[in-house]
């Protein structure tokens, strides 16, 4: 588990965040959180096959490996049993860092991350950890 020191510092150095599984929806928890993301200077690439319309002003992407630019963290708002291939993934365009968001919680894909050299932060929700330890633009999430 990263320490809250190497969190704040991992979020002080990213800048792009793919969020895998971003909804299209004010309401869902993946929007408002990217919408917080954004609010708080990071980019924000919506990964989501199911979507067509640009979210929050981003194209939005089938797949993290249909994105051709640099990703410091793949953000996932996805059930644990999706989350190995979306290591994988995160593997294969050379993210530096995945994220599961609360609840989600797949220890080998956490292990394969570690092996191949990415970092990993497991059940914790970005947003509430940018908060904790960050400057942040935005008070509320929603």
């Amino acid at each position: 588990m990263l320490s809250d020191h190497e969190i704040r510092d991992l979020l002080h150095h990213t800048r792009t965040i793919a969020v895998v599984g971003l909804s299209q929806h004010p309401e869902r928890d993946s929007y408002a959180v990217a919408r917080f993301l954004q609010r708080n200077g990071y980019r924000v690439l919506p990964v989501n096959p199911n979507l067509s319309e640009r979210v929050l002003g981003e194209r939005p992407y089938a797949s993290l490996r249909d994105i051709t630019e640099h990703v410091d963290i793949v953000d996932i708002f996805r059930r644990p049993e999706y989350v190995p291939a979306i290591v994988e993934d995160a593997i294969a365009i050379g993210a530096d860092v995945v994220w599961t968001q609360l609840g989600i919680v797949n220890q080998a894909a956490a292990l394969r991350a570690k092996q191949a050299g990415l970092g990993m932060v497991m059940n914790r929700c970005i947003a509430i950890e940018h908060r904790r330890l960050m400057r942040v633009v935005e008070s509320v999430l929603y």
